[in-house]
């Protein structure tokens, strides 16, 4: 009896579906509490081939929401230990691993030949990048958050909005994982439902996930969702960049202190504090690259740039892809 038996009972996968998830090829950003089980899902599903990136290590403090990891995969890189688990579970699976951070010069190459795309690295740096690169390539996009006891998982662009049409702003602060806590089932349900909105998009069942957010809240007991297919594309004025597509005209501004970052991203950057971009002496006609951990104070930085008449500004959040908010 074929692993996938039960699975192609269902008249909406049968075999021509499981042929089609055989087919497919994935991109996974995330390998940690939603990657882990997005992973396994999407492997356990019979998806043809999966192309993993995550640059972290397996810590102890990941392992109760991480299931995917043991005690003996501590210290080891997460894209590894997550290979040989998976391999373990099915051999035939087609798995290539990048042990890096996914940003905005590497994009355009991941996203090269697959199908889908899924986001669980919960960052905005990545999430933004991501959705940027698959509304411009017409690639399905499934992203997803999770905080404390609470989250969300939506299906964006291939078609549908983008995650800036729902989320044009990023919020004033963010707390993470790490300074806020999180519980560990809650996690494993996101990415639960975020593998079942890949399965689901790449199979072609309607509704469509794409254009569709769902909502969790375990400290309410509540789930709320809504379709948000005419929502409209806004305007980008803040793009993510990275260290590599820095410009020698750009106006680099390090806006962490120097305890936070005692070497600038570049040795030619000014550092600034946010407010300090209020009066800074900049040039309004050169191109200005705002730098900090998680993108959230060079995104206030650049509103207080635009109201100075500022148009080429992007942002570099030297902590992208590591999942780390703060």
């Amino acid at each position: 009896m074929s692993r996938y038996t039960r699975q192609m009972m269902l008249t909406e996968v049968g075999a021509a579906g499981q042929d089609r998830l055989a087919r497919a090829h994935v991109l996974v950003v995330g390998a940690g509490g939603l990657g882990a089980p997005v992973l396994q899902y999407l492997s356990a599903a019979g998806i043809g081939q999966i192309t993993l990136v995550d640059p972290d290590h397996v810590e102890e403090s990941n392992l109760h929401r991480q299931v995917l990891y043991t005690m003996a995969d501590i210290g080891r890189a997460k894209a590894s230990a997550a290979r040989d688990h998976l391999l373990a579970s099915r051999p035939d699976l087609q798995l290539s691993i990048h042990a890096e951070a996914l940003n905005a010069d590497t994009v355009t190459r991941y996203l090269a030949q697959v199908d889908l795309v899924l986001d669980a690295a919960d960052s905005f740096a990545t999430s933004y990048i991501l959705s940027d690169a698959c509304l411009a390539g017409g690639l399905p996009l499934i992203s997803a958050s999770v905080l404390a006891q609470q989250g969300y998982v939506g299906g964006f662009c291939g078609g549908a909005p983008s995650l800036r049409a729902l989320f044009p702003d990023l919020p004033d602060s963010a707390a993470s994982c790490a300074t806020a806590g999180v519980m560990g089932p809650v996690v494993g349900v996101i990415g639960a439902l975020q593998a079942q909105m890949a399965l689901k998009t790449l199979l072609q069942h309607q509704p469509s996930p794409l254009g569709q957010l769902l909502q969790l809240n375990m400290s309410t007991l509540t789930t709320s969702g809504f379709r948000f297919d005419d929502a409209p594309e806004p305007e980008a004025p803040w793009r993510f960049t990275s260290a590599a597509q820095i410009t020698a005209q750009a106006q680099v501004i390090e806006l962490r202190p120097q305890s936070e970052a005692p070497a600038p991203i570049v040795p030619t950057a000014l550092r600034l504090l946010p407010e300090d971009l209020a009066c800074a002496p900049l040039e309004p006609n050169r191109p200005v690259v705002l730098c900090c951990r998680s993108g959230l104070r060079a995104w206030r930085g650049a509103k207080i740039l635009q109201a100075r008449g500022f148009s080429q500004i992007k942002i570099l959040a030297a902590g992208e892809a590591t999942g780390d908010l703060s």
